[in-house]
């Protein structure tokens, strides 16, 4: 059977609607349709069954598309194997990662990698775990670095492989004037029951996590008014004095006279960055750069793959 069909077939599995699989691989939803029925040709039976407007896989198809997860798997590390045997580090890395990451990890790994391996073609990409997991296992990203919070676990999904690659501890972050900032020392989280707060979007684990370590050590719902991904609209927002915000050092100037930033009174709440890649051998290409991302890694923080 076809290869690229059977692709198709395992995005179909992981994704749920030809739509979402025409736009995760920029093809036309009438495209994956005709791949998806050459693949029922090859395959000799039926591999979907009507589901109100759309369709759905069948237990033939489900079947399928178990053994394509398996075959695709081998394929990936035959290509992994043969690249190690040349001794030629070559090939394409597609990384991505939260926007803290991608600027003091991912883009000084790619920066050294590029010197030290002109074949290497580093693709980075800015992007919350969250959205990014589908893409990693079915193999349209190589490595995806995420954050977790303490009390704010990470499921760990069967065929990824998580590492962390250092933890840290998250700060309060004031404008300047706010009437807390006057003192070097801790700030209670109860103290700032009545600020407005900034975080990341809903959904994501940094909003999971300001919630949770308002409701946890402060005993409140928090105000949060501002919602964005992008750390310096949150650092903006606060030296407007429009908000508070809780982060952590990698996504903070080293220093600004317009924020003062505070340990939290109560007890230390950590985050760690945690490199996720498909639990198979991996490329050359993609160990030489996951060395690069480690070290990167060891200037702030522990590091360890």
């Amino acid at each position: 059977m076809d290869l690229r069909r059977l692709r198709f077939l395992r995005e179909f599995q992981e994704r749920g609607t030809l739509g979402a699989v025409a736009a995760a691989l920029a093809y036309s939803p009438s495209t994956v349709s005709q791949q998806l029925a050459l693949l029922e040709k090859e395959a000799g039976t039926r591999l979907f069954e009507k589901a109100g407007r759309g369709v759905r896989l069948n237990d033939a198809g489900r079947l399928l598309a178990e053994h394509a997860r398996v075959l695709l798997a081998a394929a990936e590390a035959a290509e992994a194997d043969l690249a190690a045997l040349s001794g030629d580090i070559r090939g394409t890395v597609r990384a991505g990662g939260l926007q803290s990451a991608a600027r003091r990890l991912l883009i000084p790994a790619l920066a050294a990698v590029t010197e030290a391996h002109p074949r290497v073609r580093v693709e980075i990409s800015e992007l919350e775990l969250e959205q990014a997991l589908p893409g990693l296992r079915l193999g349209a990203a190589d490595l995806v670095i995420g954050d977790e919070y303490d009390g704010h676990p990470r499921p760990r999904p069967a065929g990824l492989r998580f590492t962390r690659l250092l933890e840290e501890p998250l700060r309060l972050v004031l404008p300047a004037a706010h009437p807390l900032a006057g003192s070097p020392g801790p700030v209670a989280i109860n103290a700032l029951r009545d600020a407005v707060w900034t975080a990341s979007a809903e959904g994501t684990g940094h909003h999971a996590m300001v919630i949770g370590t308002c409701r946890a050590l402060g005993g409140y719902e928090p105000d949060l008014r501002h919602r964005s991904n992008d750390a310096d609209v949150q650092l903006e927002l606060v030296r407007a004095g429009a908000a508070v915000a809780l982060m952590p050092p990698l996504a903070m100037p080293a220093r600004d006279p317009a924020l003062a930033i505070r340990d939290i009174a109560e007890t230390t709440v950590r985050r760690r960055l945690v490199a996720v890649t498909r639990d198979t051998p991996p490329a050359p290409a993609l160990t030489a750069f996951l060395a690069e991302v480690s070290a990167q890694a060891g200037r702030f923080g522990h590091a360890s793959f």
